[in-house]
């Protein structure tokens, strides 16, 4: 038995799970290499095993590797295919914004890394992730990457897609739910409805472009450049909701007028992870123009 074990789990809060031994200390490559060189030695030893009992070319071969979206933080909005590969996966590798919750769900022989980032510190960088992926695929391990919402979506899953693809590792990509249609239903906003809205643009907080219909924004939640969008013909009325954690427990959110939102939001103080949403479209929740107490506890009870 391998037994589940968290590596590099130091920026991503720690879930109680009992069967998790936990990797302490700052993110010191040099500390987390004998670990790393330990599971690789063990996967490649359990792949010669089943190529000694059996002689099956696919177990002797590259493991596959998964990219999988786990939504915006519920756990229920998995798939049922995310949840069977989260489940039998040998090696996960997730994101910052992956739920305490979903971890929960890894079999009990898996292998956890945290490999998150946020802005000014990455545990991994996007190269060092790559490489990470490649050696555990070559192991012949069946490899997961997490990554909330979906992985094509801001998720850079892309990136890993091609860079796998050209060592000549197997990827295949389980969709999640995006976090702009998750949290969006969550409040009752229809992204679309005739008459109002019939397009939706997404746009990370780094975005220097305005845009017209509801923005999904993946950072910056206190400055989401009301002025900016102002100044590209939105209007200082246009109905806006910013939403903290979305579908999770701890979720926050603020309905403001575009010009009050950023005031609002930083009175709130919110943080990322945020998402908003700008359009007219934003007036047809039922929240709306609760303020964020209000909104809170209509959400409780439902």
């Amino acid at each position: 038995m391998l037994g589940t074990e968290v590596l590099d789990h130091t920026k991503k809060p720690k879930p109680d799970l009992s069967l998790h031994r936990v990797c302490k200390g700052k993110n010191d490559i040099a500390l987390q290499l004998p670990e790393l060189k330990k599971l690789l030695e063990v996967l490649k030893r359990k792949r010669e095993s089943c190529c000694g009992n059996d002689g099956d070319g696919e177990k002797c071969g590259p493991g596959n590797v998964f990219l999988v979206g786990t939504g915006p933080g519920d756990p229920e909005l998995l798939t049922l295919k995310a949840v069977k590969l989260v489940q039998k996966a040998d090696v996960l590798l997730y994101d910052r914004l992956v739920s305490n919750d979903v971890l929960e769900m890894v079999g009990p022989d898996a292998r956890l890394l945290y490999v998150g980032k946020t802005a000014g510190y990455h545990s991994r960088t996007q190269e060092e992730i790559h490489e990470l992926l490649l050696s555990f695929a070559e192991a012949g391990a069946t490899v997961v990457r997490l990554k909330g919402g979906d992985p094509l979506v801001f998720g850079r899953g892309g990136e890993e897609i091609d860079f796998l693809q050209q060592q000549g590792i197997q990827v295949k990509v389980v969709p999640g739910i995006t976090s702009a249609s998750g949290i969006a239903a969550e409040l009752g906003i229809p992204l679309t409805h005739r008459g109002v809205a019939n397009s939706v643009r997404f746009l990370t907080g780094h975005s220097r472009k305005g845009g017209t219909d509801p923005l999904f924004v993946a950072e910056n939640a206190a400055d989401p450049d009301s002025t900016l969008l102002m100044q590209h013909g939105l209007p200082a009325n246009t109905p806006a909701a910013a939403v903290e954690r979305g579908t999770t427990p701890q979720q926050r959110m603020v309905f403001a007028e575009l010009n009050d939102l950023a005031d609002k939001v930083a009175q709130e103080e919110l943080v990322s992870p945020t998402l908003i949403i700008i359009g007219k479209v934003v007036a047809l929740s039922p929240l709306w123009p609760l303020s964020s107490k209000e909104a809170s506890c209509l959400m409780e009870a439902v």
